[in-house]
């Protein structure tokens, strides 16, 4: 094959009480890349669509090209490509659109030179291409984008990555308020140093997270899904959060959350009842501030990324 399209999914990081550890991928949002070999021994990024012109053509600076020049160098191959980036994601939106764009590059690259290394093998690469994206080689976005489901990011030296169980019945609700955040700000009010009394409360709400999804135990879940570390400073960095968390779970959100770095916030819920009436409540909040809004229903995505054709 010379020319193959291929798809990764929008992910969700920290998950609350994972935070830098834990992520999970969504259904039907995403980014596309079609890649094509040519005979240049060069990579070319040949057009991005769905980005209002803001993403860099250069393959230097690209998420997509980095991942595949990762990929490449390790191979010790000079195979050039044109990369052709769909973006289905908005940018800095919390929702892991750099991450999606490597992947979905990675993993066309992998086909079209007859799959060298396993999926998980390819994660190293997109981590390169997050590091020039945000200036760290974190996984919390690009390991669930790349591998699907929920992810347990143990430790990186060495590098261990470990797939969670997802219940059947377990979904989200995104919402993305129409302002922007930069992860520069939201790291900037984070705390150097954690109290022992919080540490031991996340270290217990990771826990039980990740023994309510391995138990499809919905109630401990939600009890989980408490952030002692992050949320707390970050929360003051986003319009009408605290309403629209309190409006959340009195509808019978199992919890709410930041993804990411935000703007955009998660819900997870038992399945799909409680999604109108999440958006409407969230909708008459965010109007009296004054903002906009877009929500996404989503499924928990078991795949990550694959290539369609």
């Amino acid at each position: 094959m010379e020319r193959v399209k291929a798809f990764a999914p929008a992910s969700v990081a920290n998950v609350s009480c994972g935070f830098d550890i834990l992520g999970f991928a969504l259904d039907s949002l995403g980014d596309h890349v079609i890649l094509s070999k040519n005979d240049r021994k060069s990579l070319r990024v040949a057009s991005i669509s769905g980005d209002g012109g803001r993403l860099p053509l250069e393959p230097e600076k690209n998420t997509c090209s980095i991942a595949i020049k990762a990929m490449l160098d390790q191979l010790g191959s000079d195979q050039g490509f044109d990369i052709e980036l769909e973006k289905g994601l908005p940018l800095g939106s919390g929702m892991g659109s750099s991450a999606a764009s490597a992947v979905a590059a990675l993993v066309a690259a992998n086909d079209l030179l007859d799959k060298p290394f396993e999926k998980k093998e390819l994660l190293p690469f997109a981590m390169e291409a997050e590091k020039a994206a945000c200036g760290t080689a974190h996984a919390d976005n690009v390991a669930p984008s790349l591998l699907g489901g929920f992810v347990l990011i143990r430790g990186y030296q060495p590098l261990d990555v470990i797939k969670l169980s997802v219940p059947e019945n377990l979904t989200c609700t995104l919402l993305h308020p129409n302002y922007q955040l930069n992860t520069s700000d939201s790291r900037s009010v984070l705390k150097d140093r954690i109290p022992l009394k919080d540490a031991i409360t996340q270290s217990g709400n990771v826990a039980g997270l990740i023994a309510g999804l391995f138990q499809s135990d919905y109630d401990l879940i939600s009890r989980s899904l408490e952030d002692v570390i992050a949320e707390p400073y970050r929360a003051s960095l986003l319009p009408g959060f605290d309403d629209v968390k309190k409006a959340m779970l009195d509808l019978g959100a199992l919890g709410l959350g930041i993804s990411g770095s935000g703007p955009t916030l998660f819900i997870l819920s038992e399945g799909k009842e409680k999604h109108e009436q999440f958006v409407q409540k969230a909708k008459e909040t965010y109007d009296g501030l004054g903002l906009s809004l877009k929500a996404y229903f989503s499924k928990i995505n078991t795949q990550g990324g694959f290539v369609i054709s």
